[in-house]
């Protein structure tokens, strides 16, 4: 696989990146999807040259495949390499939340309620992309104070593979969400009540442990705990 180089922003190749990777990211192009170079130039108005070189960064960066006799597709969700990603991000996520939480101040905790309800309020007409962004937005309020900038960097990380991934865990097992609503707020209620970092730790990597059990159970891979 070759390795490309960012291209200049605002470039064609920058734009034809981004206009693909939107799509991918917002499940417009679904695991397994064809990326036709002359359709997609056509859609975008540029030639196909621009249009080769963001499906090879998007390559290079795991969101794509490409297959001889068949060309490029939108790549699916490995559940190995998921699994993985799954359990470090659940013990450095954890680190980050437990040494975030004394720092993590009474408007703090609303911002994070709020989202919590905007994702309840998703459980009714439920959308697992946007689930999943407001997921990611209501941890980020509970790690982002972490002192350390290296496990951040590592949470940072996962949550970037995941996005690679492309794994909206809740697409495959929306009955989580609901679950992982009322987590939330255990984890919140433990924050607000100045719980030690021990049991703050040990709640954020439990929740995101039990994502991960829910989506390896739906798909019959082995856990490895």
């Amino acid at each position: 696989m070759t390795q490309s180089v960012d291209a200049p922003a605002g470039s064609k190749s920058e734009q034809a990146y981004a206009a693909i990777k939107e799509k991918i990211l917002a499940g417009k192009y679904t695991p397994g999807y064809r990326l036709v170079l002359a359709k997609i130039a056509d859609d975008l108005g540029f030639s196909v040259v621009p249009v080769r070189e963001a499906i090879r960064r998007l390559e290079a960066e795991s969101y794509v495949t490409f297959e001889r006799n068949v060309g490029a597709t939108v790549a699916g969700i490995d559940p190995t390499e998921y699994l993985y990603t799954m359990q470090t991000l659940s013990i450095v996520e954890g680190a980050a939340t437990a040494l975030s939480a004394p720092r993590i101040m009474p408007a703090d905790v609303a911002r994070a309620r709020a989202v919590n309800e905007r994702m309840r309020e998703c459980l009714g007409h439920f959308d697992p992309v946007q689930f999943t962004a407001l997921n990611l937005e209501f941890h980020s309020i509970l790690f982002e104070n972490c002192p350390n900038p290296h496990i951040l960097d590592l949470v940072h990380r996962g949550w970037n593979r995941l996005q690679a991934l492309r794994s909206s865990t809740f697409s495959y097992v929306p009955g989580r969400a609901q679950q992982s609503v009322a987590e939330h707020e255990a984890l919140l209620a433990l924050i607000e009540g100045g719980a030690g970092p021990d049991d703050v730790e040990h709640t954020a990597r439990a929740h995101r442990t039990a994502t991960l059990d829910a989506y390896l159970t739906h798909t019959n891979h082995p856990t490895q705990h």
